[in-house]
């Protein structure tokens, strides 16, 4: 895959983003990789990982979906940020990543129905969401299984939720010194269930209108700008998404009505003084949407006029979705150079192009990832081992398995 140099784009111009100047507006979008330790704790292939992608770039990496608390949900192998171990694993992370000249979110993760009922089991934690309604029946048979049935969240669940996060952030920006901290908002996760008006059928002040349906959303926004602050904070949401469970675009409710009331509230906040680091946005246009981890042959992503999101927010915003899948880049230069607030989101293509930005501003051709190594637990290959442009793949640090950091 190749395009046209997009050094004269905007894609190279700097930008300010929260408390940060980036020298460029491609960010790393989120991308699980399953590298931390069974006990959830980062490890040196991880540090490598993403030095490896901040060398040479100055732009924004956003980590991999991290629980920021047990009872968020639980998956083997997957990061947390709920501890003094894993704090200082993070930090070293963050400073390998300060020491290129980069800067870092993290995404903060609460599974709700799409977490691993077995797992959450074995640690003594219950299996939660907005109602118990599954994903689908190989979701119950699993709880059902593991003696964990899915079960709604109570009032004071949700509020004991809401300072979780708060104290997430604190850990992640006081602790571990990120940048930036992403709330998890999308794709069929739990703010997304209780947004989805097909996940969430509660009658209390959660539950019903879409005021109500976003509440537990916003005061996680909340209460993360009153611990770190607003220039610190940012969030992720997927309008579109047909993923585990959530209707997205079939919704009954038009998304515009339910996503416009949601950045109607961040703007309305940005104007009291409390305006967001960024709202990330995944494109219609990605695979996830077809409600699993691949799209199916021959799929066909929807076209949706999303010019909404930039009319109603007017701060940051990160367009991510099959954005470098396009012969000549032709929408990412569209929606790039459209204004002087949007970045660029790319997942896949990152992972096997450490050098993506240099490779996109020079027009050099991208190598294509390998989907089969996506989640190869306890291992380096197809991890850190994808060279730079002109440059020969390290063989040796893929015999290597992750060790943790602290």
């Amino acid at each position: 895959m190749s395009g046209p140099p997009l050094a004269k784009t905007n894609l190279f111009k700097p930008i300010k983003v929260g408390p940060v100047t980036l020298k460029n507006r491609l960010a790393f979008a989120p991308t699980t990789r399953y590298r931390n330790t069974v006990d959830f704790v980062p490890t040196d292939s991880m540090r490598t990982y993403y030095e490896q992608r901040a060398t040479d770039n100055g732009g924004l990496l956003i980590t991999e979906a991290t629980f920021a608390a047990p009872g968020f949900g639980l998956y083997s192998h997957a990061p947390g940020i709920d501890d003094d171990r894993k704090v200082e694993a993070w930090r070293k992370i963050v400073e390998a990543v300060h020491s290129k000249g980069t800067f870092i979110s993290i995404q903060l993760w609460n599974l709700g129905r799409a977490a691993d009922p077995k797992v959450l089991k074995e640690h003594g934690l219950p299996f939660v969401a907005p109602s118990p309604i599954y994903i689908d029946d190989k979701s119950k048979k699993a709880a059902e299984d593991a003696g964990n049935p899915l079960r709604a969240l109570t009032l004071d669940e949700i509020h004991a939720e809401v300072k979780e996060y708060a104290a997430a952030a604190k850990r992640a920006i006081n602790g571990a010194k990120f940048d930036i901290v992403e709330i998890h908002g999308a794709h069929g996760y739990l703010l997304d269930q209780f947004t989805s008006e097909a996940a969430n059928k509660r009658t209390d002040e959660y539950g019903g209108s879409i005021e109500n349906r976003a509440r537990f959303l916003l005061e996680a926004v909340d209460a993360i700008i009153e611990a770190v602050g607003a220039e610190h904070t940012a969030i992720r949401l997927s309008p579109y998404a047909q993923f585990q469970g959530v209707v997205g675009i079939n919704a009954k409710t038009n998304p515009i009505v339910t996503y416009g009331y949601i950045l109607s509230e961040l703007e309305r906040r940005a104007k009291e003084g409390k305006r967001l680091a960024y709202v990330s946005f995944a494109e219609p246009r990605v695979a996830g949407g077809t409600g699993g981890r691949v799209a199916p042959e021959g799929f066909k992503p929807p076209v949706v006029n999303t010019s909404w999101w930039n009319e109603i927010w007017k701060g940051v915003i990160i367009r991510s979705g099959n954005l470098l899948h396009d012969e000549g880049y032709t929408l990412l230069k569209e929606y790039v150079d459209a204004d002087d607030r949007t970045l660029i989101g790319a997942s896949r293509y990152y992972t096997s192009n450490p050098d993506l930005a240099n490779r996109l501003k020079n027009g050099y051709p991208l190598t294509k990832y390998d989907r089969s190594t996506f989640y190869n637990v306890e291992s380096n290959e197809g991890y850190v081992t994808w060279p730079k442009y002109g440059e020969k793949a390290d063989e040796e640090i893929g015999k290597v398995k992750p060790k943790a950091l602290a």
